[in-house]
């Protein structure tokens, strides 16, 4: 079972890095550059936005997390996964809502700030994960897991939520 240490570090080396560190020297260095897509959006507008997100990131983060700790028996690592598949709560519904949530947090951070470079920032972290868990991830899952990640997938959808919570033992 991970140490606290343990999953403080791989928050401090992954979502601490793609949501504070790069959004941070992106912000810094490009300060006043490229703002096109909030030309012309009020600025309470923006912040409305960026609150929504910011929260809705949050606590998308912070439920995944959870139950990484409580059920997967592992950190969001790659280089420590989880031990357990995780079908409860939010993975219901969709395969990756803790990097939905950094995502939403990402989009926060580029309406509250303006900031066009963290907007793409955003969406090369999107496109980049996309790839990564089609390539690597997924296949992954499917050699540790077999049969029932296989399912699930069938099931529950990658980057847009389902509607209604899956439940395996009806999907059989």
């Amino acid at each position: 079972m991970p140490s606290t240490f343990d999953h403080l570090k791989s928050i401090i080396q992954l979502p601490f890095v793609v949501v504070v560190v790069v959004p941070t020297i992106l912000y810094v260095f490009s300060y006043d550059f490229l703002t096109f897509p909030f030309i012309g959006m009020p600025s309470y507008v923006s912040i409305a936005c960026g609150s929504v997100a910011l929260i809705l990131g949050l606590v998308l983060f912070v439920k995944s997390l959870k139950l990484f700790i409580d059920i997967g028996n592992g950190t969001l690592a790659p280089w420590n996964p989880t031990k357990k598949m995780i079908i409860q709560g939010l993975y219901r519904y969709v395969r990756n809502p803790m990097l939905i949530g950094v995502n939403f947090l990402l989009l926060s951070e580029a309406l509250l700030l303006r900031s066009s470079p963290i907007l793409i920032w955003m969406i090369f972290f999107i496109l980049l994960n996309t790839v990564y868990f089609i390539k690597k991830e997924e296949p992954d899952l499917l050699k540790k897991f077999g049969e029932e990640y296989a399912e699930y997938c069938k099931h529950v959808p990658r980057w847009l939520p389902r509607l209604t919570p899956y439940r395996p033992e009806a999907a059989l």
